[in-house]
């Protein structure tokens, strides 16, 4: 995909979501973020095996406020209003979730949901929220299969 579309695509809030992606396109997703001026975070979940561990990053990651009670319902008021970041979209790029989805499932469909609800709700006011998962093509391909 040219910079161009993929930057067409991530300014549309009607596309918007929680996607896997292959990782082979992580920087040119983040340039092209960068250059719509959507706050990027580029999270990385190598080693993260638990809901716990993965609170505390998103936190520190995303520069969620000191309210952040690190529980799924403080993460998903805290993505619902991401008013710190004077920006017109997000893009948050979750590398390397492989061992997060192989180690706790649960807490990993418990992350897609917020994150496609979170979604949905920036939909509702006209603003982009993307939330994509890089992993390898041959773990993208067994997904499809």
């Amino acid at each position: 995909m040219s910079a161009i579309d993929l930057r067409a695509l991530l300014a549309d809030p009607l596309q918007a979501g929680a996607y896997f992606v292959d990782e082979r396109d992580t920087a040119a997703m983040a340039q092209a973020g960068t250059a719509l001026d959507l706050g990027v975070a580029r999270i990385d979940l190598a080693g993260c095996v638990d809901k716990a561990d993965l609170l505390a990053r998103l936190g520190l990651g995303l520069q969620l406020p000191s309210w952040f009670g690190g529980n799924w319902d403080a993460l998903a008021d805290s993505l619902g209003d991401l008013s710190w970041w004077q920006v017109p979209g997000y893009l948050l790029l979750l590398e390397n979730a492989g061992g997060l989805r192989d180690a706790d499932a649960e807490s990993f469909a418990m992350l897609l949901a917020i994150l496609n609800e979170t979604a949905d709700d920036w939909r509702e006011r006209n603003v982009a929220f993307w939330a994509l998962l890089p992993l390898p093509e041959a773990t993208l391909q067994q997904l499809d299969g």
